[in-house]
């Protein structure tokens, strides 16, 4: 038989179940990932997705849950310490293109889905 560790003791309470399950449905949904109550880490998990969701509908209701259990809330999280996200993905720095660093003629600079790009100019 499995132990609910004491820290987990919030997810006995029925409506806070079903907020959990709701997220659940809506994480399977958005990206075809399906969480189980039993991982170590179903919490990190949870606010991951819903971080990453376009979905208005889990934001809330993960936001809701951290209402009400305010121990959910990411330590680590500062706010200034977002980064730039483009359709729910974090946005990195592109390679400095290979063609422009060997000087191979002339380039331009677009704004390609959000990022500059260098590309050769025709």
């Amino acid at each position: 038989m499995m132990t609910l560790a004491p820290e987990r003791s919030w997810l006995l309470d029925r409506g806070l179940l079903k907020l959990v399950h709701q997220c659940r449905r809506l994480i399977l949904a958005e990206f075809g990932v399906k969480l189980h109550l039993t991982d170590e880490d179903l919490e990190q998990r949870l606010a991951s997705y819903a971080k990453q969701s376009r979905s208005s509908h889990l934001t809330r209701t993960w936001e809701e849950l951290i209402e009400q259990v305010p121990e959910l809330t990411d330590e680590d999280a500062t706010p200034g310490s977002e980064d730039k996200r483009y359709r729910g993905q974090a946005l990195t720095e592109p390679p400095a293109p290979a063609s422009a660093a060997e000087g191979e003629g002339k380039t331009r600079t677009i704004t390609y889905r959000g990022r500059k790009m260098v590309v050769p100019a025709h």
